[in-house]
């Protein structure tokens, strides 16, 4: 079967025009819901500020060993090396590393459509959308669902069958503090786990014969039941007198075959880690502030409290912007879904309808911005006057300047036209 498939769709302006007019609906609630996803945002933004000031004036340094029975339930800070006494292990594939955590990413070899179109509005105000349909084959940590695709005879995928998992030491202590899963978590430095000779016949033994399996670049491949099964032969064992290690098991490059699986394992070590939360007993607990705002911070590292603060006050302010930057756009994309049947009225001579369709989206991002930014002030005002001020006062310059930008941009197409 070829794979690139184009399709060819026409819609009449008459059905244009009943589409725009049901859209209304859809912009309203959009317009609606982003004005309250900005307003929420900002709420939890100023909780998230004002949790973490109040953290940072409470926090108290305190030692990993031997714990403070004093410093029970307040917010500390600690410092230290992570320690695990027993590897970390991926029974069903026989993978073994010494670590905090232990990561299996699956990948299966499969059938992936992309498209692209191409929408010409033709004289009368219908529209002809030519749309082009791709096949390729590739590597995805998600099943493609084949049943879906326009073109599915000769692209079909097989059940993505195989799962990741996270193994996490259960033994893991800062101190005489327990690790749970909650710091764990939070910890980095994750690395590719190498697959030595040594590990070689314990993947082989948990694996079977169920399924092909070849080694390769500290990958576990496994082809579809019933294939060639491929040898893979290790990397030979050094003398004595070597002073280097084992190379990782090896295997010669074969074009992968649809269905296939592809096996990753990295493995975060134990290292140096820095924590603030309440201690609670042996073990770490997140910290509520007064206002209820939660918090529970792990850096890799030595690193002093003010700075973690300093940090976690960085990535909530990153947070925030992309949650506005968000909530602005989908406030346009309403906006231009309530003045749509306008566009699609003018489409009658489509040079006409293009000039409406660029005046009404001038006029959406205006009102984006512009109730936008009350919005986000309005939510400011009520706790940092300033900063509310200073937002009104942006967003209003922003969309005066688009907006003498936009109507003389306009105005210099329409003269060009007549």
């Amino acid at each position: 079967m070829p794979d690139q498939v184009t399709k060819t769709t026409s819609e009449s302006w008459f059905s244009r025009v009943g589409s725009a007019f049901g859209g209304i609906v859809f912009g309203i609630v959009l317009v609606l819901g982003s004005i309250g996803a900005l307003s929420w945002n900002e709420g939890r933004a100023i909780k998230t500020i004002r949790g973490l000031e109040e953290g940072a004036r409470l926090v108290v340094e305190a030692p990993v060993s031997p714990i403070d029975a004093a410093n029970d339930q307040k917010l500390i800070h600690v410092s230290g090396p992570v320690v695990v006494t027993a590897p970390l292990t991926d029974d069903a594939y026989g993978v073994t590393a010494s670590g905090v955590r232990l990561v299996r990413t699956v990948e299966m070899y499969q059938w992936q459509e992309t498209s692209e179109s191409e929408t010409r509005t033709k004289l009368g105000g219908g529209e002809e959308t030519v749309t082009t349909y791709t096949y390729s084959k590739t590597w995805s940590g998600s099943g493609n669902d084949s049943g879906a695709f326009q073109e599915q005879a000769g692209h079909e995928n097989p059940p993505f069958d195989i799962e990741g998992t996270t193994i996490t030491a259960q033994d893991a202590t800062l101190g005489d503090f327990r690790l749970a899963d909650n710091v764990i978590d939070g910890i980095g430095g994750a690395r590719s786990v190498p697959i030595t000779p040594a590990q070689r016949e314990a993947i082989l033994a948990a694996v079977g014969d169920a399924r092909p399996i070849r080694i390769s670049q500290n990958r576990i491949y496994l082809g579809q039941p019933g294939a060639e099964t491929v040898a893979v032969t290790p990397a030979p064992t050094p003398t004595a007198d070597e002073a280097t290690p084992a190379a990782p098991v090896t295997a010669t490059t074969l074009t992968p075959q649809v269905g296939d699986v592809r096996l990753t394992f990295e493995v975060t070590p134990a290292a140096v880690i820095s924590v603030v939360a309440r201690q609670s007993g042996d073990g770490f607990l997140p910290y509520r502030a007064t206002n209820g705002e939660a918090m529970l911070l792990v850096d890799d590292g030595n690193v002093p409290a003010a700075d973690m603060f300093a940090g976690a006050q960085a990535t909530n302010q990153v947070i925030t912007w992309l949650i506005r930057f968000a909530g602005i756009v989908a406030m346009m994309t309403g906006f231009s879904m309530l003045f749509a049947p306008l566009g699609v009225m003018g489409d009658v001579l489509p040079l006409f309808g293009t000039i409406i369709r660029m005046g009404t989206g001038l006029v959406g991002f205006v009102l984006a911005m512009v109730i936008g930014s009350i919005t986000i002030a309005l939510s400011w005002l009520a706790f940092r006057p300033f900063v509310g001020v200073v937002i009104l006062v942006v967003g209003a310059v922003i969309a005066y300047l688009v907006f003498r930008f936009g109507h003389r941009k306009a105005r210099a197409q329409e003269v060009a036209s007549t």
